[in-house]
């Protein structure tokens, strides 16, 4: 039986990627900021018959990460960071949100580092960790804007690398995953890919992934994504 811990699972790519491995027959503890207010979540945990258990965790405090991580004893397979946020509204060149960098690198840059830390302990060789990232993080995006969002991306896809090289030894993979321009809440109507296809692509990616190609940045289609 496998077992998978999803961050960010109360709503968008977090909740499907749930709903996808929970039917398949894993078990999933879904992990989300505050329960109470993911509906979606509490009725599809109510309905898969034990598969999905909810735990309230914010990747942005450390606290509560430890908390989540050590209420458990059972062996994770599969630790997924998908818990994410825009950046604030201000991104231009001339107004820039401090408090809001401060808050995506919490939550996008420090957050997958500080919940793999926690969960290392439950988690032995051929586990896998994957972060969710973007193609607003590699050096090859070719706009500008989105400051806060793409230098926390940037600097997660880093972060990652490392800890797929300091993991090797103990035969834990590390992934890097841009899910496409989704339509969720954040990625917004207009966006390319429903996030069934992103989760399902997602899923794909993190079951491939070997040795070989631990601390490498994909898309959720499979393909290799330049840095």
């Amino acid at each position: 039986m496998t077992t998978i811990a999803i961050t960010g699972a109360g709503r968008g790519i977090g909740l499907e990627l749930t709903r996808q491995y929970a039917a398949t027959g894993d078990t999933v503890i879904a992990l989300c900021r505050d329960p109470s207010k993911a509906k979606d979540l509490a009725d599809l945990a109510a309905g898969s018959g034990g598969k999905v258990s909810v735990q309230a965790m914010d990747v942005a405090d450390d606290a509560s990460v430890k908390t989540a991580a050590s209420s458990g004893s059972g062996s994770i397979d599969v630790l997924i960071n998908v818990a994410g946020v825009i950046g604030g509204e201000k991104q231009g060149l001339g107004d820039a949100d401090w408090a809001a960098w401060h808050d995506a690198f919490n939550v996008m840059t420090i957050g997958p580092l500080r919940v793999a830390q926690a969960f290392l302990p439950r988690m032995a060789a051929g586990s896998k960790i994957i972060t969710v990232t973007s193609q607003l993080g590699a050096s090859t995006w070719p706009y500008g804007g989105f400051y806060s969002y793409g230098a926390a991306k940037a600097a997660v896809n880093r972060v990652m690398r490392s800890l797929a090289i300091d993991l090797k030894d103990r035969g834990i993979l590390v992934g890097l995953v841009h899910p496409g321009w989704v339509k969720t809440d954040m990625g917004g109507p207009g966006a390319d890919i429903e996030k069934e296809e992103s989760a399902s692509g997602i899923r794909a990616v993190t079951a491939g992934l070997t040795p070989e190609t631990s601390g490498e940045f994909f898309k959720w289609n499979g393909e290799k994504h330049a840095w």
